[in-house]
């Protein structure tokens, strides 16, 4: 009885075993699985597995649906500009935003030309531009508020003819551009502002903005307050006048300025002269009338004279003739008295 008694409490124990052993080993195939579905996605998984780990529902549920709302726009925009290794686009192509804009200043073109060289007081009448540092000739920094994050930005001038265009290129640690404004006279008070910009993005933030144009639409307000600006103010605006040709500077703003300077001086004379020359030909005609008066005077004195002369002289030579043709009556009268003593 003893041995059998031992030998059942033996097999007792052995089948206990065995049953703990398959309870543990169902409990960590029900663990191993909420892993794996929690490693897959969902929320309520998820959710669930915090819940294991002792968050309380409530926690666990919204943590892990902020969570998912996050995963996904990051994936959605990683996959709009070529992320990850997925379908889509190639990571290697950078997404570029074109922006034309136009736009007619009532101010002659040679004033509106000089305020857009004026880069450091951008600051003061744009909402985009947060401050611009002026370098080189064709080098500035430029501080660009880009959503609630400032960006910094270095341009440099490529091409810039006075009165007629500015190209330009930039770089930054988040995007770069390209750009050209360009200005076109079409009344003497009236001119056309031209502006084309390449933005190409490249912080996450600016892929995002650029998704909805944000930059374009800065762009456009800041190009409309330029407007704004340049027509209610009363400032002279004093402009760089130097010029650029592939990125290098060929005339200086002090050559420039005192070509025009020489240029207006020679205007000035030219137009002294033409006035000097145009009185010169106003005065010239009266004294030609007044000569000419003179002359005719003259002549009519002359003409006079000589016919006072010429009726003088016919005057004596009536005379004369008068004076013969009496001597000559009072000779045949005596001749014919002779005749008539001759005759008694």
């Amino acid at each position: 009885m003893d041995r059998l008694r031992g030998e059942f409490m033996s097999f007792l124990g052995a089948q206990i075993g065995n049953l703990a052993d398959k309870a543990g080993d169902k409990l960590g195939d029900v663990t191993d699985g909420l892993t794996g579905v929690a490693e897959s996605g969902g929320v309520l998984p998820k959710a669930g597995l915090r819940m294991l780990q002792g968050d309380s529902p409530v926690k666990a549920l919204i943590g892990e649906k902020a969570k998912s709302i996050k995963d996904n726009v990051v994936d959605k925009v990683k996959g709009a500009f070529g992320g990850g290794g997925g379908k889509g686009r190639g990571s290697g192509t950078p997404k570029v935003m074109n922006i034309i804009e136009v736009l007619d200043v009532g101010i002659p073109l040679r004033t509106a030309y000089d305020h857009w060289t004026q880069y450091e007081k951008f600051s003061t009448f744009t909402k985009g531009v947060r401050s611009v540092s002026k370098g080189k000739d064709t080098d500035s920094d430029w501080k660009v508020k880009v959503g609630p994050s400032t960006r910094g930005w270095k341009a440099t001038v490529q091409e810039q003819v006075p009165d007629e265009r500015i190209a330009w290129t930039s770089e930054g640690a988040k995007g770069t551009t390209r750009g050209c404004v360009s200005f076109h006279e079409l009344t003497p008070t009236l001119t056309r502002i031209v502006l084309v910009v390449e933005y190409y993005p490249s912080g996450l933030f600016e892929k995002t903005g650029n998704i909805w144009r944000a930059q374009g639409r800065r762009l456009r307000l800041d190009f409309k307050n330029f407007q704004r600006y340049v027509t209610l103010t009363d400032q002279e605006p004093e402009g760089w006048r130097g010029e650029v040709r592939d990125g290098e500077v060929v005339r200086t703003h002090e050559e420039a300025i005192e070509e025009e300077e020489q240029e207006q001086a020679a205007d000035e004379e030219e137009q002294e002269q033409a006035a000097d020359e145009e009185g010169a030909e106003d005065e010239y005609p009266e004294d030609e009338d007044e000569d000419y008066e003179d002359e005719d005077q003259d002549q009519v004195e002359d003409e006079d004279e000589d016919e006072d002369q010429v009726e003088g002289e016919d005057r004596d030579q009536g005379e004369d003739e008068d004076e013969v043709y009496e001597e000559d009556e009072e000779g045949e009268g005596e001749g014919d008295k002779g005749k008539g003593a001759r005759s008694r």
